[in-house]
């Protein structure tokens, strides 16, 4: 059975099928960074993450691409306001984006354009419209025919005399229509600004993404995502523009992220209301601020609360310590065979985690799989004889399914991968200061935990002691 998906083009669910067999190109729509992220902007990113993983998992090759606007009003505005390089405000927060989503299990895009890296492709991509007259320059600024492009609003579904009467639109004598939109912002008085045909400026958010769009991954595109908040009027501009520019459909699927909200209010830096995504990885751990995410299903929205995250924490750590349980019969007890129907059953488990998350990546029910398996391991670990093969299949598929979230279930393999490296260059750093007796400790507390270290002539070495 294929994967269904919610497209919020159609606004039903529909069989995915990408464009070319096997392979899927993604685009998500990534921060503008004058500053830390919140957790509402944390959860796209972990969000469109899990569902790359799955799309793998379920045998995809997939083309993930997700951008960063490096220049912008806002960012602009925070360098005037420090009194900083606008280039070093964005590099700055584009360096805490990365490590906050790294330490929230985000993988790495393909590719991470940058708007300051693209300015070449969207003056041409404008130059296009312009010639197709799509687009007219006014004082050096250009806009786009709205009603030029006669299926705008089928994204919102909202109609042209709908968005005039219900939006909140600048009065600008310069525009043909009140609905237009600016594509080339002509420079102000010491502003940051590149050449172009219609003189110096910068680009209008919009067109920045169609044009990444374009160049990373084509005319048309299997799935574009976002959060809920840039269905319109962003991602409506970006299917005008480039619909208009190719002549296709800019992306078959359209994926939207709902909202966190705060005391039940949506969070917003404008608002004020913001929980920093950071303050809550030191707080609460990464781990359990991503599993706390993908607990509800990606379109719904989510309250957030201490409590919440809390139940989060409680509930991971319920399947950490079913796995970990499991990792010490195995290595503890003899091996009693007697494999089936255990290992059927566990494989059962496997199906109805795909079934789930074949519905259009609902996380929420494939947690709830989890969960379930957590009980029939403890089920089994109740018995007074067990099978190795039955206990690895069961911790196997924890870290399967762990893995496809993006979650880590099994504590003892995280240990190995992140907190041993981090002890190991502790003691290094505490050496070379002769801190002997820290050095000392550490190595003891590898030990204790089954890690034996070798000192060698091209550096430490570890292994699992037997």
């Amino acid at each position: 059975m294929a994967i269904q998906v919610f497209n919020s083009l159609t606004r039903k669910k529909e069989p995915f099928v990408p464009l070319e067999e096997g392979k899927v190109k993604m685009y998500v729509c990534g921060p503008t960074v004058y500053n830390y992220i919140h957790i509402g902007n944390a959860r796209p990113p972990i969000v469109y993450d899990m569902i790359r993983r799955y799309l793998k998992y379920r045998g995809y090759e997939v083309l993930f691409v997700s951008n960063f606007t490096d220049v912008d009003d806002k960012i602009i505005r925070v360098a005037n306001e420090l009194g900083e390089d606008v280039f070093a405000v964005a590099n700055r927060f584009i360096e805490a984006y990365k490590q906050d989503t790294s330490a929230l299990g985000v993988l790495e895009a393909d590719h991470h354009p940058r708007v300051t890296e693209t300015m070449s492709e969207i003056i041409s991509f404008i130059r296009v419209l312009e010639e197709k007259g799509y687009a007219y320059e006014q004082g050096g600024d250009v806009y786009f025919r709205t009603r030029k492009f006669k299926e705008y609003g089928k994204l919102s579904a909202q109609s042209i005399d709908d968005l005039l009467s219900g939006a909140r639109i600048e009065v600008d004598e310069r525009k043909e229509d009140p609905l237009d939109f600016v594509l080339w912002k002509a420079a102000k008085e010491g502003e940051v600004s590149w050449d172009s045909p219609w003189g110096k400026g910068r680009p209008g958010w919009h067109i920045e993404c169609s044009a990444m769009v374009k160049k990373y991954l084509g005319d048309t595109i299997d799935i574009h995502a976002g959060g809920q908040d840039l269905k319109f009027p962003h991602h409506e501009n970006e299917i005008a523009q480039s619909e208009c520019m190719t002549g296709k459909p800019m992306a078959n699927y359209w994926l939207h992220n709902g909202f966190i909200n705060l005391d039940n209010e949506k969070m917003s830096k404008s608002l004020g209301n913001v929980v920093l995504a950071n303050e809550m990885i030191r707080q609460h751990s990464a781990e359990v601020l991503r599993f706390f995410m993908l607990s509800a299903h990606y379109r719904s929205p989510i309250n957030f609360s201490d409590e919440l995250l809390e139940g989060a924490k409680r509930g991971l750590e319920r399947l950490q310590t079913a796995v970990s349980s499991l990792v010490h019969r195995l290595q503890e007890s003899a091996d009693f065979g007697g494999t089936e129907p255990w290992l059927e059953r566990i494989d059962e488990f496997r199906g109805r985690f795909i079934e789930e998350m074949d519905d259009d990546f609902n996380s929420a029910n494939g947690i709830a799989v989890l969960f379930d398996l957590a009980k029939e391991a403890n089920r089994y670990l109740r018995e007074e004889q067990t099978s190795k093969a039955v206990l690895q299949s069961f911790i196997d598929l924890f870290n399967e399914l762990g893995g496809v979230l993006g979650v880590t279930l099994n504590k003892q393999e995280e240990l190995l991968d992140e907190e041993i490296e981090r002890l190991i260059e502790e003691r290094n750093e505490a050496r070379k200061a002769k801190n002997f007796q820290r050095a000392d400790d550490i190595r003891d507390q590898l030990k204790a935990e089954g890690i034996i270290l070798e000192d060698t002539p091209q550096g430490v070495r570890w292994k699992r002691g037997s």
